[in-house]
């Protein structure tokens, strides 16, 4: 796979498989952005913590995604405050709207270098259908003061160097980051906060042991008192139903050489970090070398160049026609865990026991913010957590997610081009 993060991103630091038994205080089984963020924290309070990660920190989707770091959660505030109460929704806006600004303060406390900039983000329109969205989104969030303006089509044609877009919204909390850098950093900030972090470490068995849990791996067993679940995407049979509840959809990438300097004044040239509105849309950013990356659906399985999504790369050359000899040397994939409702899902399915995963492809900064909730949930359980805790729920006909994603792609797909 070729994956551009893994030769731009900060070195890792070795982190080698546990060998034989192991005591500790809590238990976290995955090393991407919430488990990372959970074992840090619980480490910065003195809390004797192991994260477990089957291959290495950031590995997943965490290390693989378009390097946006945006606001908000998926619906409007309205459908969330009907859904959730009024209370309990306007919580889960302001955490959900609050966290990229987490993502920033601890990139900034903890000195991770990982190409950080705070640029804002732009919900782009291409039809006018979409726009009459936009335009009730923006006056929702104005409506309870996040920060959001409307751009008209001249507006957003300056922002991004195409004619394409009806209208847009800025939001100025958003920015982009180097991810992979970012989760190694995670990892590196947890070791030194006294966290045992371990890769290569794949959890084969969890188990009950009277008051505590025991996780085994092929090199040693870890008993702890509490367990933290944040696999998301890359969730396997490790706890009954879990893995039927959340959907693993492949988003697909592909990246540009480093952009000629006239090239690269015209795409973009606002700086900010771009995703369309629609139902199967596109994503993209330019990154601290000037290289385009561009995102979104492509085949539900890993690739391994950009020729593997040609209607990605097209589609950018109808948005900049001066990208038509530019090379593109990077393509690739990974899995992101989708929840029916598009909300993310924490669950405490047993005593000691805590999930938190389904972000919906706005794990960048929720999965961030959302281990640091795991965390105070774990030191402080009487405190407020910012959302819901409910049951597992396994969705129906799970097994045919490699028909049903496709087939709903496509029926998206078109629902996009008539601007439904």
């Amino acid at each position: 796979m070729t994956n551009l993060y893994l030769e731009t991103a900060e070195r890792a630091d070795p982190l080698p498989p546990p060998e034989g038994e192991r005591k500790t205080d809590v238990l976290v089984i995955g090393g991407g952005f919430t488990g990372l963020s959970t074992a840090l924290h619980l480490a910065e309070r003195g809390v004797d913590v192991v994260l477990l990660e089957a291959y290495e920190p950031g590995w997943g989707a965490s290390g693989r995604n378009g390097g946006q770091v945006n606001p908000g959660l998926k619906h409007d505030p309205e459908r969330v405050e009907r859904d959730f109460g009024a209370e309990r929704g306007a919580r889960m806006l302001r955490f959900a709207g609050d966290a990229p600004a987490f993502v920033f303060a601890l990139i900034e406390r903890l000195g991770i270098a990982c190409d950080l900039r705070r640029c804002g983000t732009l919900r782009a329109a291409r039809h006018p259908r979409h726009v009459a969205g936009i335009r009730v989104t923006l006056e929702q969030l104005q409506r309870r003061d996040a920060p959001v303006s409307f751009l008209d089509a001249a507006a957003i044609a300056r922002a991004t160097g195409t004619d394409v877009y009806a209208g847009a919204m800025l939001d100025p909390r958003g920015g982009a980051l180097n991810p992979l850098s970012y989760a190694r950093g995670l990892a590196a900030a947890a070791v030194r906060a006294g966290a045992a972090v371990h890769a290569n470490s794949r959890v084969l068995a969890l188990e009950r042991t009277g008051t505590a849990w025991r996780a085994r791996t092929a090199t040693a067993g870890v008993t702890s008192k509490q367990v933290v679940l944040a696999t998301n995407g890359y969730t396997d049979g490790l706890w009954p139903k879990l893995r039927r509840s959340v959907v693993p959809v492949f988003g697909a990438i592909a990246a540009t050489e480093p952009l000629p300097a006239a090239i690269a004044s015209e795409v973009l040239p606002g700086g900010q970090v771009v995703y369309e509105s629609g139902t199967v849309t596109v994503y993209y950013r330019l990154d601290a070398q000037n290289r385009l990356i561009i995102g979104g659906r492509g085949p539900m399985r890993e690739i391994r160049a950009a020729t593997d999504i040609p209607h990605i790369v097209q589609y950018a050359r109808r948005l900049w026609p001066s990208l038509a000899d530019v090379a593109w040397t990077h393509g690739w994939s990974g899995r992101l865990g989708f929840t029916a409702d598009q909300y993310p899902h924490v669950h405490e399915p047993a005593p000691g026991v805590l999930v938190c995963l389904g972000y919906s492809g706005r794990g960048v900064a929720l999965g961030c913010a959302l281990g640091g909730a795991l965390a105070e949930r774990i030191v402080a359980p009487a405190n407020e957590f910012p959302l819901p805790i409910t049951a597992i729920k396994p969705i129906p006909f799970h097994g045919y997610w490699p028909i049903s994603v496709p087939a709903a792609i496509l029926v998206g797909r078109v629902a996009d081009a008539l601007g439904r």
